[in-house]
C-alpha cells in the first residue's frame, strides 16, 4: 500500500510539473528512484538486454550511437493549442527525467509496467522539436534558419499522416518491446498537452545477426549508407554537430530530416539483377561500385565501357547523391518498414530515411534536388512523409532538454 501511495503522490507531482508552477521545480535524478535497482550487465554475454548507452553529455544519444539499434519509433506530436512556453518546459523536464531513467533500465516515475523498463537493450531517446514549436513558445527569433518544411519536390506523395511535427521522440534499442514501452511511457505521461500526429516503427537486421559495422540492406537487397561519415571523428563533428554561431543556444545540437520513402516492390520485383545494379550503380552481392571490387573502393565515375558508356550511369542513384564539395555531406541512419499491404498490392514496405547535418539547407536540400530533377531510382521510390526538427543539444547533471534555449 505505501509503494501505491508512493506512485500517486510522484504522480501528482508531475501534474503539477506539467502545469504553471514548473519554475519552481527542479528535474529529480535517477537516483530517487526506490524500490528499483539499476540493472546489471548479465553474467552470460550472449544476454545482451542489460546493455546502456550514457544518455547525457554535450550530445543526445541516438544520432552517433554506433552500430545503430535493431528497432526504432519516430514519434511526432502536435502541441495542444492552448499550450504555451512553461508547458513546454514541463514537458521537456518530465522527458529529460524520464530518459534518465528508461535509459539505465529503471521504470520512468509512476510506470504502470514497471517490469518492461528493466532490459534497455542499448536504449537511446532522442528528442528535438519541429518549426511549430518555436511559436508556442513565442521565440520566433530563436528558430535556425533552416528549421521549416522542405520545399516542394515534383517525386514527392507526401501523406499528413506522415508529415510535420511540433516535437519529435526517436526511441531505438535491440529490443522492440522495449521501444514500445519507452514510447508508451513518454507519449501517455504528456497526453494532456500534446497529441501524437504519426508514429513510424522500423527495423534492421537483429544484433548479432551479422557483424559489427556490417552496412544494412534494405528491402530492396541494396546495401545502404556505405559513403557516411565515421561517428567519433573531426569529419563528422564538423559535418554534424552544431557549433552555435547561428543560435548560441544549438551548439551541439543538429538537425534532423526524417523522410518516409515507399517502395514498389511488386514493380521492383520484375526488374532483374543487371538493371537493379545499373539503377543504383553497385553491386547487389557486394555493395561495391560498378567500378570496383568491395563496398568500399571508390566509385570511379569517369570510367566508360569499350563502347565509350559510362560504365556507372550518369542517371543511377549513386552518381546522383554524390556530393559536389566535402561539405555537401550528411549522416544518414536508415530503417526499414513493411506495413500491412494496402488492396490491390502484395507489399507495403520502404525506408525511413533519417538524415542529420548542421545545416539543413547547404547540406541536404542540395543532394535531395538532384536525387527529385533526375534519379533511376525514382521508378520504385516516392517519399510519401517528410519532417524537420531541431536535434536538442545534450544534457548535463542536474539541467534539462533544451535548457540553453529558454536560459
Amino acid at each position: 500500500m505505501a509503494e501505491v501511495e508512493g506512485r500517486s503522490s510522484r504522480a501528482i507531482n508531475r501534474r503539477r510539473l506539467l502545469g504553471g508552477g514548473v519554475a519552481a521545480l527542479g528535474v529529480a535524478g535517477v537516483g530517487a528512484v526506490s524500490g528499483y535497482g539499476m540493472v546489471d550487465n548479465p553474467t552470460d554475454t550472449t544476454i545482451s538486454g542489460g546493455d546502456t548507452v550514457p544518455w547525457n553529455g554535450l550530445h543526445q544519444a541516438g544520432v552517433d550511437t554506433v552500430p545503430p539499434q535493431s528497432h526504432s519509433a519516430f514519434v511526432g506530436l502536435n502541441l495542444q493549442d492552448s499550450v504555451r512556453r512553461d508547458q513546454v518546459i514541463g514537458i521537456l523536464k518530465v522527458w529529460t527525467e524520464d530518459i534518465g531513467r528508461l535509459t539505465v533500465g529503471v521504470p520512468a516515475l509512476a510506470d504502470t509496467e514497471p517490469e518492461l523498463a528493466l532490459r534497455p537493450a542499448r536504449l537511446t531517446i532522442t528528442v528535438g522539436l519541429g518549426p511549430g514549436a518555436f511559436d508556442a513558445i513565442d521565440l520566433p527569433d530563436r528558430r535556425p534558419s533552416w528549421l521549416a518544411p522542405l520545399p516542394a519536390f515534383g517525386i514527392d506523395r507526401l501523406e499528413t499522416g506522415f508529415t510535420g511535427g511540433d516535437l519529435l521522440l526517436q526511441v531505438c534499442s535491440d529490443d522492440p518491446v522495449t521501444v514500445a514501452h519507452a514510447v508508451r511511457v513518454l507519449t501517455k505521461n504528456v497526453r494532456s498537452l500534446v497529441t501524437v500526429a504519426w508514429t513510424q516503427r522500423g527495423f534492421r537486421r537483429s544484433r548479432g545477426t551479422e557483424e559489427s559495422g556490417t552496412t544494412m540492406r534494405n528491402l530492396m537487397g541494396q546495401v545502404d549508407g556505405t559513403v557516411n561519415p565515421s561517428a567519433g571523428t573531426t569529419d563528422f563533428d564538423t559535418l554534424v554537430w552544431d557549433d552555435g554561431s547561428e543560435q548560441p543556444w544549438m551548439q551541439h545540437g543538429t538537425s534532423m530530416v526524417l523522410r518516409r520513402i515507399r517502395i514498389e516492390m511488386d514493380t521492383w520485383d520484375e526488374l532483374d539483377r543487371s538493371g537493379r545494379e545499373l539503377s543504383v550503380g553497385r553491386k547487389l552481392d557486394t555493395g561495391a561500385p560498378l567500378t570496383g571490387k568491395s563496398e568500399f573502393d571508390v566509385a570511379d565515375f569517369e570510367a566508360t565501357d569499350r563502347f565509350g558508356i559510362p560504365v556507372i550511369p550518369p542517371s543511377s542513384h549513386i552518381a546522383r547523391a554524390r556530393h559536389t564539395h566535402d561539405g555537401e555531406r550528411i549522416f544518414r541512419r536508415a530503417y526499414n518498414y513493411d506495413d500491412p499491404p494496402v488492396p490491390g498490392s502484395l507489399s507495403n514496405s520502404g525506408l525511413l530515411f533519417a538524415s542529420y547535418q548542421r545545416d539543413v539547407i547547404g547540406q541536404f536540400l542540395p543532394i535531395q534536388q538532384r536525387l527529385a530533377e533526375f534519379d533511376a531510382l525514382n521508378e520504385w521510390t516516392t517519399p510519401i512523409g517528410s519532417a524537420v526538427f531541431a536535434i536538442l543539444p545534450g544534457v548535463a547533471d542536474g539541467k534539462y532538454l533544451g535548457q540553453s534555449l529558454f536560459g
